[in-house]
């Protein structure tokens, strides 16, 4: 077998997926099978710089060689041969943001993510002039705040782009993104697969009277779809990639595409009737829609899968950092206490724990708002937990609700989507790291929608395995093979999972909870007003 796999590599038969995540840059090498048969990652954390969550470029690019290099290395340990040709290359990343560049491609302003809650005035505008929800997010509100803000460098944009779109560029000057990761840029027409032309007239009329150099249609990137190419690696951009220079030039890259596109693709749900949820740093819901929903829901975007079918897509800013933020408070008792505790045991204890807990917390409130949440109209938060004096506060109940909590904007927005709008889920394939201790996450998530939960068995790999999956697709479709297709007879026609059904009263517990979670705002107001 590892021979097999040491004449792909050779051969340059495999195919490379890079994701660049909110906290960690992972690389993934895939054989001819679509197997992953090595990786490599790299950790990196966000910065608060002028009240901007950013990256800089440095660490941008700091990061992607790292977890090159680290696939590279883990390669050549495993079957002793260097990574000099691949079959394609495909990148994906965080969703939205804004870079904007002159014509000199110089990053105009540092690089905005998803994270900032700063373009509410430019939100609501578009919203009511579209009548199609833009959120906070998008990269075309970020456009529209610097324009009202009248901020110095929007006179000087030559080009706009994501995170992806931005690596994309660089290392083949193609300036294009995927139609999924376009749709986080700017609404979609799904007939042509291309930005909506009436709403593109519509912002330029917008604008007119700022008298700007630049049109819209001028400034954004390509739009492709799945299967297409989306440029070649260029000698420049193979150096930039590979710093030991090894990796040759021309390689094929794939649409780029966000994490929400290759969380679909990763867990098999680009399928109408199906949907993914994907749990970290952030948590976002996918469910890809029969029909257009009903009317304009702000809690609610609406994006595209890596094809171009209609995606809802509710997404909360917070989720598991305040939770890891607790756990590394733990493991610095258990530190003290002289016990070294292996930090993956010291999760699955504590959250195993969480089952055991009263099915509604035991009465226990927590918000995990590192930062805004748009889903319950925050700009800023506050971590916060609370308790009364009958709650059964107990490690059970206190690790419960910290999950609990983890999921509680995410149900507001899937609560409109199955409630109110009757959408039609048969279940929900969960992914992200919120999922790898078994069971827990599913057994909470299944409780908070009511719906069954599966994790595939290569759950793990996320969505640099969807995006290498992206660009297998490109170099390996047969003649008018879709998408949906590909993915159920070469990747996943053999691959296990385990499903989690909701447990009633579990569904009634986390009911109770939100309660509790909704009546409770005011509470995270009052903390973020007076803990300055």
């Amino acid at each position: 077998m590892s021979l097999d796999i040491k004449k792909a590599i050779e051969n340059g038969k495999t195919v490379l997926g890079i994701e660049l995540g909110s906290t960690r840059i992972k690389a993934v090498l895939i054989g001819e099978d679509n197997v992953p048969i090595a990786s490599g990652s790299h950790v990196w954390e966000n910065s608060l710089v002028n009240n901007i969550w950013t990256y800089s470029v440095e660490d941008i690019w700091k990061g992607v060689q790292d977890s090159y290099q680290k696939m590279a290395n883990d390669v050549k340990v495993q079957y002793g041969v260097t990574v000099q040709k691949l079959g394609a290359i495909g990148f994906s990343g965080m969703m939205h943001g804004y870079m904007s560049f002159n014509k000199d491609g110089e990053l105009l302003v540092p690089f905005r993510t998803w994270r900032n809650n700063i373009t509410e005035q430019a939100s609501k505008v578009l919203t009511e002039l579209f009548n199609y929800n833009i959120p906070q997010r998008w990269s075309i509100a970020h456009l529209y705040q610097a324009i009202l803000n009248q901020e110095e460098h929007i006179t000087e944009i030559s080009f706009q782009t994501t995170l992806a779109g931005y690596i994309n560029w660089k290392l083949t000057g193609q300036k294009v993104l995927g139609v999924g990761e376009a749709s986080g840029v700017f609404p979609i027409d799904l007939n042509s697969k291309n930005y909506n032309q009436t709403m593109i007239d519509q912002f330029n009329d917008l604008i007119a009277p700022m008298d700007l150099p630049w049109k819209l249609e001028e400034i954004l990137p390509k739009v492709l779809v799945a299967g297409e190419m989306a440029g070649a690696l260029t000698e420049e951009g193979a150096k930039l990639l590979d710093v030991t220079g090894e990796l040759q030039a021309g390689i094929p890259l794939c649409p780029p595409e966000g994490d929400a596109g290759t969380g679909m693709v990763a867990t098999n749900s680009v399928a109408k009737r199906t949907g993914n949820v994907s749990a970290g740093t952030s948590v976002f819901a996918m469910v890809v829609l029969e029909k257009e929903l009903s009317k304009v829901y702000s809690e609610i975007d609406l994006v595209t899968t890596p094809t171009g079918n209609l995606v809802a897509m509710a997404h909360s800013n917070n989720c598991s950092s305040d939770l890891n933020a607790w756990i590394g408070l733990f493991e610095e008792f258990s530190i003290a206490m002289g016990m070294e505790v292996d930090k993956d045991r010291l999760y699955e204890r504590l959250y195993n724990l969480a089952l055991q807990g009263d099915p509604d917390c035991g009465g226990l409130l927590a918000y995990g708002y590192l930062s805004g949440e748009h889903m319950t109209h925050f700009e800023e938060g506050r971590p916060l937990f609370v308790r009364s004096a009958d709650s059964i506060f107990n490690l059970a109940n206190f690790m419960r609700v910290h999950l609990f909590t983890a999921m509680g904007a995410l149900k507001i927005g899937m609560d409109i989507l199955l409630k109110q709008e009757e959408v039609k889920l048969d279940e929900i394939l969960g992914h992200g790291g919120l999922f790898k201790t078994k069971g827990v996450g599913q057994s909470i998530m299944a409780a908070a929608l009511n719906v069954p939960v599966s994790v595939k068995e290569t759950a793990g790999e996320g969505g640099a395995w969807g995006i290498a999956l992206l660009a297998s697709y490109m170099i390996n479709k047969a003649n008018n093979e879709t998408l949906e297709e590909y993915l159920n007879h070469k990747v996943f026609a053999e691959k296990d999972g385990v499903t989690v059904s909701p447990n009633p009263k579990d569904v009634e517990g986390f009911e109770q909870f939100m309660k509790r979670y909704t009546n409770g705002l005011a509470i995270e107001r009052a903390a973020i007003e007076n803990l300055k």
